[in-house]
Parts: structure tokens; sequence; C-alpha cells
């Protein structure tokens, strides 16, 4: 709870300074798929570097209060295996079987049912950015938990389900 509400204050206190600093005739920004100029590029560009600034303050303020340890990579997520991303890597075209469940940072499991994929091939699927990274340094069996920002999860767009935009996840992650 202190994770959502601490978010939520940030969150109101970022849209309320938007909302100031927006002037009357704003350009119109095209659809999903259309051309931005370069001023377009730099403010969403920095929204995403403010944003992913905020979730790690608070993805740290919540590890602290864990007695489970958790410990950076190069990605951008936690994990709870030391020196995770230094173990040696599956390369492509390795065929690897998975499944994982998601929660959010009150530790409340989002779907009933995790999400799994038999015989995926790296390389040629198409999985959340840090679920990828982190089968590829897991070992057969391995269950791994992820604290993962969400730019790395489902980013500005939400799953379109029960997952909304801009929501970092926990994610337990396992190797079949």
């Amino acid at each position: 709870m202190y994770f959502r509400n601490s978010f939520m204050r940030k969150i109101i206190f970022i849209s309320l300074l938007s909302f100031i600093s927006c002037k009357r005739n704003n350009p119109v920004h095209p659809p999903v798929g259309g051309v931005l100029n370069q001023k377009d590029l730099d403010i969403s560009k920095n929204r995403s570097k403010n944003l992913n600034t905020i979730e790690r303050e608070q993805i740290n303020d919540w590890i602290k209060d864990q007695k489970t340890d958790y410990f950076p990579t190069q990605l951008n997520y936690w994990t709870d295996v030391p020196d995770f991303d230094k173990r040696e890597r599956r390369q492509d075209e390795t065929l690897i079987s998975y499944s994982y469940d998601l929660y959010d940072f009150d530790q409340t499991k989002i779907y009933d049912k995790p999400i799994s994929r038999n015989n995926a091939r790296f390389g040629h699927f198409d999985e959340l950015k840090a679920v990828e990274n982190a089968l590829r340094y897991m070992k057969e069996g391995e269950e791994v938990t992820l604290l993962v920002p969400s730019s790395l999860a489902y980013g500005t767009y939400g799953d379109e389900n029960k997952i909304d935009n801009d929501i970092p996840l926990i994610i337990k992650l396992k190797v079949l």
C-alpha cells in the first residue's frame, strides 16, 4: 500500500505540474505510428526518463522494507539472485519453456493463471523485455523474482486488460 500511495502522490504532483505548464494552443500529436518532430521526441524522451527515475526510487524504497535482498541488473530491473546477469547467456535460436506470474507492488497477483510458453525460440518470440532478458541467464528449473519498471513491462499502453499504463511489476519467473 505504501508503494501505491507514494507512487500516486508523485504521479498526481507530476500531472499537476504538467497541467499548469500547458499552453492553450498545444500542438496536436499524431496518432501512434505517425511522424513526430524533434521537439515532440524530446518531450517524450524526457517524460520517460523522469518516470523511470521516479519508479527506480520507489522500487528502491520498496526493497528497503523487504526481507529478501534484490540486486540491480544491467538492463534496469532487479532480481533476487546476486550477479544474475554475469552468468552464461543463452544464445538466439535456443529453445526454452517458461511460466510467470505478475504482481503489483502491493504483492497482489494480477492474473489468476500464470502466463506460460512452451518451446519458445530466443530471437523469435515476443515477450516483455525484462522476461526475455532474464530467461537468457536462468538455469533449468530455476525460479527468479524480478522487480521491473514500467518501461520494461507494459509501458505507456498497459496490457489493455488488467494492467494500466506506466505500472511497475513484480514478476515471478520459472524455467520449466
